[in-house]
């Protein structure tokens, strides 16, 4: 399953209530943070902004090993109760904008994804 239908299972999941808060804020951060989160950002930013404000530092920055830069690590917390309502509320705004919030990857970018995974292992 690509990350872009995992996310999209993950908003739809929380709005039809299968999925819990914690569930969808570790899909949904490590799409938008993580390495292949380029074209997801815009869909997702409504999302991220309530996850921030009730989350302040939901991720931690750590070297990374082999590659240069920083590796993106969701910390794993409870979310606050308080602030679910409004998380409903981002995640419907988001469902309903479009029938995939997150595109799914083309053709031609799974093919590079898979080349890249060859020379990359």
């Amino acid at each position: 399953m690509s990350s872009a239908s995992s996310v999209n299972d993950a908003l739809t999941g929380y709005a039809a209530g299968r999925v819990t808060a914690e569930q969808l804020v570790g899909v949904v951060a490590a799409a938008y943070y993580g390495e292949g989160g380029r074209g997801k950002r815009e869909g997702l930013k409504p999302v991220i902004d309530v996850i921030e404000r009730a989350h302040p530092g939901i991720v931690e920055l750590s070297s990374a090993s082999g590659t240069p830069g920083f590796a993106v690590r969701i910390a794993e917390r409870p979310f606050p109760k308080r602030f679910e309502g409004a998380l409903r509320q981002a995640v419907a705004s988001v469902v309903t904008l479009s029938p995939s919030p997150v595109p799914l990857p083309g053709l031609i970018t799974r093919i590079v994804r898979a080349i890249r995974k060859v020379f990359s292992a």
